[in-house]
């Protein structure tokens, strides 16, 4: 027999779950960055986008258009009511091919444009440092002025050397042009040398407008090298971060777009794990 319930109860379990729903942290879908599924996306872009539609993923951020034109990748997005709102480029396309990345930004509906590594050999000195300031300001005034294109830059641990009272990733954030220039915070790549990522998030609030999520293996011990083998990306919630405190700094920090990162081996196992980790998170 089935049980008939009240209007009272009714009302009683919606609000319940309107209640439940304002206490979570982060109840929204997170994007996904085509690297995580680079193997994937290399051999079957279409069928990799259709594993992506039925984890419920919409928000793309793509780092690469594997031997696809941003045409036909917009397309096959649009079938399946997703889109793109980041297009990570390399540095040497940024500067020497900067209408080519615009285009293909704009061809893929994206708002950002994205470059996560700065060229480099040993450490990470002042004197890049300074040279990558300049050429961010010169190239996120085209992208903004002739583009309309958000510049971002991606952080990757080596520029949290020693400056001053800060690092060098201080000086870069000081020292580009607010208007020009905004940044990807990789919270990985922000603790791995010794940072704390809900600190930043809090001293320089909406200079942040993305961010990569991914964690790292219990028990490694990082450096500014910049690299970690991919088996210490770990599931969401399973590593060192302090993925509640960093979120809710994010949130704050007015972060627009939240992308997950799995660089592992095993990514497809861990993938599915860390949205069920993030979708439960409590305020």
């Amino acid at each position: 027999m089935i049980k008939k319930l009240s209007l009272t109860s009714l009302l009683g379990i919606f609000l319940g779950i309107q209640v439940q729903a304002q206490d979570l942290l982060f109840p929204e879908m997170p994007g996904m960055v085509s690297y995580t599924y680079r193997n994937s996306f290399s051999k079957d872009l279409p069928a990799t986008l259709d594993t992506l539609q039925a984890m419920g993923i919409t928000d793309m951020e793509f780092s690469n258009l594997f031997g696809h034109t941003a045409s036909d990748i917009k397309k096959e997005l649009d079938k399946r009511g997703m889109h793109c709102s980041s297009f990570g480029v390399g540095y040497k396309d940024l500067m020497e091919k900067t209408a080519t990345v615009a285009e293909n930004a704009k061809t893929l509906g994206a708002e950002f444009v994205r470059v996560a590594w700065v060229p480099h050999e040993g450490k990470f000195t002042e004197e890049t440092a300074r040279q990558t300031i300049a050429d961010f300001n010169t190239v996120g005034k085209v992208l903004r002025e002739d583009y309309s294109l958000t510049f971002c830059y991606h952080n990757h641990g080596y520029e949290f050397e020693p400056h001053g009272d800060g690092t060098l990733f201080d000086l870069i954030i000081q020292e580009t042009e607010p208007a020009y220039v905004s940044f990807e915070m990789d919270i990985l790549w922000t603790f791995f040398p010794g940072a704390d990522p809900a600190a930043l998030l809090e001293k320089y609030g909406n200079r942040f407008k993305l961010m990569h999520m991914k964690d790292l293996r219990k028990g490694v011990v990082g450096n500014m090298s910049g690299g970690t083998p991919t088996e210490n990306d770990v599931t969401l919630g399973t590593g060192q971060l302090d993925l509640p405190k960093i979120i809710g700094a994010a949130k704050k920090a007015g972060i627009q777009h939240f992308y997950i990162e799995d660089e592992s081996p095993i990514y497809y196992q861990q993938v599915p794990k860390s949205i069920a980790y993030l979708r439960r998170l409590q305020k």
